[in-house]
């Protein structure tokens, strides 16, 4: 399901796998997700595993997002813990974003491993 990864990053996008990074340090997540609104704001979340709730890290982004009154997404970042063969859903992420817009998977170090688009 994954693309072909890409290793080159924009300043942009590299600042959205920055945030990823950085909330799923802080929170001690297994995963983080960023993503970038039209507008050029963007939104870090970490995966959210509680007894009555679990939530995605990429679909909370994207729910702070659309919270925020985003109207589409430019890009997006998934951090760590993505298995071999496993991709995350970006349903969410193609229904506010669109078709064509593009989620970069990454290690936990940040190196982009592959990407998928809506």
């Amino acid at each position: 399901m994954a693309d072909t990864p890409e290793t080159t990053l924009s300043a942009e996008d590299a600042k959205i796998v920055t945030l990823a990074r950085a909330t799923r340090a802080r929170t001690g997540a297994p995963v983080g997700a960023a993503v970038r609104d039209l507008d050029g704001r963007t939104y870090a979340a970490a995966a959210v595993s509680l007894a009555s709730l679990e939530i995605a890290a990429l679909d909370l982004a994207v729910a702070m997002a659309v919270s925020s009154g985003a109207q589409g997404l430019e890009a997006g970042a998934v951090l760590g813990a993505v298995l071999e063969g496993e991709a995350p859903s970006i349903d969410a992420f193609r229904d506010l974003a669109g078709p064509g817009v593009t989620v970069f998977l990454t290690d936990a170090s940040g190196a982009v491993v592959g990407s998928l688009t809506s």
